[in-house]
């Protein structure tokens, strides 16, 4: 006899894949530059079994490899039709991820004893607020999911469970360690058993940095001394204050996107402020929610001091994390409030459903633009998917196996163009001369954690030789080997493709 599973263990899984499979459906003619330099390196792992931007080429230049690690075995799959499908295999990934977090959240919801309905909301929350839906194909949707899961694992006290999915956040984004060791500690049932979790969290997490350390030449990822280096490109704009950037582009989109996590912000002080004098074990369950909140504001700062530019997926983490803290916070405070003659239900109750309000208010913020997307509404890249798409098949064709040197965005242009275009994020001869004038520069603990990082890579090798450069220019122009585009952000440009001994 099969057991009927009761609805509040299966609606919000679903509702989560729906969810992410209408994300995906919205942006997926308008995926961004740096959307497809993941696509490419999970197409190249799993047709060549290379990790790189660029066919034959090891690069160490994907920020997350657990996205790309998925995203390949799922292109793997694709297979079976004949080609590999990298951009449907993300949207089988979304569809995943988004069930992953709406299961997280059936099972937050029956430890606090919340309605479904307060699931739900947190769900929509994070899963369609317009920074994750805009950068959807990075990691952005795994990373609400794997905050989630700490949660649960946090209240439903299981040491192994938490390293487990410790470990695996950290191949999200290696910069979740906050969240990871500020819900830890404030857990009691997850700190008394530390020693357990770290051990499980390693185990899960060694094998990757291991062969990441010796056989791409880094344990971190070279995109932060990339995006370390490229201070000064959004002129005095950081990720400090780059939400204010954003918001003189687009304030309602903005306010919609961050009003749920200001929110989540106040809640988290309160309630540390509240409860700051009495012992960590009697904090109870709330306690992760509001570590949750806490390990957001921390990792606000720790970005905000590496001095990294305001890319729009650097805030997905904080502003999911705090939403999804306030949510919980109210719910459980809801929750409390009907089971106690004591407590009002109308503060809750009136802040969850302005936090509901938002949620929707996100939803259509996100579908504002039109259904699909006709173009990305926040990468600013110089041309749109499809041009790039159109340019880099051209160029493909042109230049055959010869090298290429990238105009500075090459993600969608190699996807398409299957051809060696070089930057620092394909070539690691461009990026060891970074490293190299980082290292020149660097004071003494920095620069003997870098020459650590950095041990097994040769930092003396040079850029690989181009026969060719693709420049890009404002205004539209014509001539041989030019491509016109235009971008709703950028305005008009073309691109053009010189012979490299022409060119200097």
């Amino acid at each position: 006899m099969f057991t009927r599973l009761h609805p509040s263990r299966w609606w919000l899984p679903v509702l989560g894949a729906v969810l992410g499979g209408a994300a995906f459906w919205l942006v997926r003619d308008s995926l961004g530059d740096d959307i497809y330099i993941t696509l490419s390196y999970a197409r190249n792992l799993a047709v060549r079994g290379e990790w790189g931007l660029v066919p034959g080429i090891t690069a160490n230049s994907a920020t997350s490899p657990l996205n790309v690690l998925t995203l390949a075995a799922l292109t793997r799959a694709s297979l079976l039709s004949g080609a590999p499908h990298a951009v449907a295999a993300l949207g089988a990934q979304s569809v995943l991820a988004g069930a992953l977090l709406g299961w997280a959240w059936s099972r937050l919801v029956r430890a606090a004893r919340m309605p479904g309905w307060v699931g739900a909301v947190g769900l929509v929350g994070a899963a369609t607020n317009p920074y994750v839906v805009s950068s959807l194909g990075l990691e952005v949707l795994l990373i609400p999911t794997a905050l989630a899961w700490l949660v649960v694992a946090a209240v439903e006290r299981r040491p192994v469970l938490y390293g487990i999915v410790a470990g695996l956040a950290v191949l999200v984004r290696l910069d979740l360690i906050v969240f990871v060791l500020v819900i830890a500690v404030a857990a009691g049932a997850i700190r008394r058993r530390l020693w357990l979790s770290a051990a499980v969290g390693v185990a899960v997490t060694v094998p990757w940095f291991a062969y990441s350390w010796v056989a791409l030449g880094s344990f971190i990822p070279d995109t932060l001394v990339i995006k370390q280096a490229q201070r000064g490109l959004f002129g005095e704009w950081t990720f400090t204050t780059g939400l204010v950037r954003h918001f003189h582009s687009d304030p309602v989109r903005v306010l919609v996107a961050v009003a749920i996590a200001a929110l989540g912000i106040t809640l988290t002080l309160a309630w540390f402020g509240v409860r700051f004098a009495r012992r960590w074990d009697s904090f109870g369950v709330p306690s992760a929610f509001a570590a949750l909140g806490c390990g957001a504001i921390g990792y606000y700062v720790a970005y905000s001091l590496l001095g990294v530019g305001p890319y729009s997926w650097y805030y997905v983490a904080p502003i999911t994390g705090l939403t999804m803290a306030a949510v919980l916070l109210l719910g459980r405070w809801y929750a409390l409030a009907r089971g106690s003659a004591d407590l009002s239900v109308r503060v809750p109750l009136a802040a969850l459903c302005a936090c509901a309000a938002l949620a929707a208010a996100g939803i259509a913020i996100d579908v504002r633009p039109g259904v699909p997307w006709p173009s990305s509404r926040v990468t600013g890249n110089w041309a749109s998917a499809a041009e790039y798409a159109r340019i880099g098949r051209a160029v493909g064709e042109r230049v055959g196996d010869a090298g290429v040197s990238g105009p500075g965005e090459i993600g969608t242009l190699s996807y398409f163009c299957e051809c060696r275009i070089y930057d620092r994020f394909s070539d690691r001869g461009r990026t060891a001369q970074t490293i190299r004038e980082r290292l020149a520069g660097a004071g003494t603990v920095e620069r003997a954690l870098l020459e650590f990082n950095y041990r097994w890579l040769d930092l003396d090798q040079q850029p690989r030789p181009t026969e060719f450069m693709l420049r890009y220019a404002s205004d539209h122009a014509k001539g041989p080997d030019v491509w016109n585009v235009s971008e709703s952000t950028r305005g008009d440009g073309h691109f053009a493709l010189v012979r490299a001994d022409e060119a200097r």
